[in-house]
């Protein structure tokens, strides 16, 4: 009974999470950067939210047993968005002046399907504590959502410096067809990242 919950929001999660994507390929917004920077919010979220809201929720599974510590946590968030930032949203794109544009407006929250992306992750990590769902909380470095996040950097570095960088004229945000082979990887792990978690 209490896995029947978190499956059925794990498929509307990934819906959700396909259709904007898809949405901001089609509009020409997507990058490499907007899907890790995508996984790197989504962990920052759940880690926030959970800080919060874990005492609340009796059906709250907290894997480590061990005291919460947003602090750790937040430290180590903040050391990978200035790796993230840094390499995959200006080092990795230099020279591509429409990826690099591209990148700033999912930085600066300047990319509507992006936001909306975000909006539906925080709400329904909300959602899910307060109607008393069995959640899984994490600490430390090493969790699935923290595991998928190394794997889709080395996913990300591996497409732009052996695809990206190679095909610069088929691989750039307003390129349908590119954009949309770059994100399948992601997609993939999305669905990875979610079955580990609920499972």
């Amino acid at each position: 009974m209490l896995k029947q919950p978190a499956a059925y929001y794990r498929q509307w999660d990934f819906l959700i999470f396909t259709l904007l994507t898809l949405l901001s390929v089609l509009n020409g917004q997507s990058s490499v950067f907007y899907l890790l920077y995508f996984f790197w919010w989504n962990e920052l979220i759940r880690l926030v939210v959970d800080a919060f809201c874990y005492k609340g929720n009796k059906n709250a599974v907290y894997e480590s047993g061990h005291a919460f510590e947003i602090g750790t946590g937040l430290f180590l968030m903040g050391i990978y968005w200035v790796f993230l930032v840094a390499f995959f949203g200006f080092i990795a794109a230099s020279g591509n002046s429409e990826i690099i544009v591209a990148n700033m407006g999912v930085l600066f929250l300047q990319n509507r399907f992006f936001n909306a992306n975000l909006i539906f992750v925080l709400l329904e990590r909300l959602y899910l504590h307060k109607k008393q769902q069995p959640v899984k909380v994490y600490k430390g470095a090493f969790n699935p959502n923290t595991i998928v996040l190394h794997i889709s950097i080395i996913i990300g570095a591996v497409l732009m410096f052996f695809v990206v960088k190679n095909y610069p004229e088929t691989f750039t945000p307003h390129n349908q067809w590119g954009s949309a082979v770059i994100i399948l990887p992601f997609l993939l792990l999305r669905m990875l990242a979610q079955k580990l978690i609920t499972d």
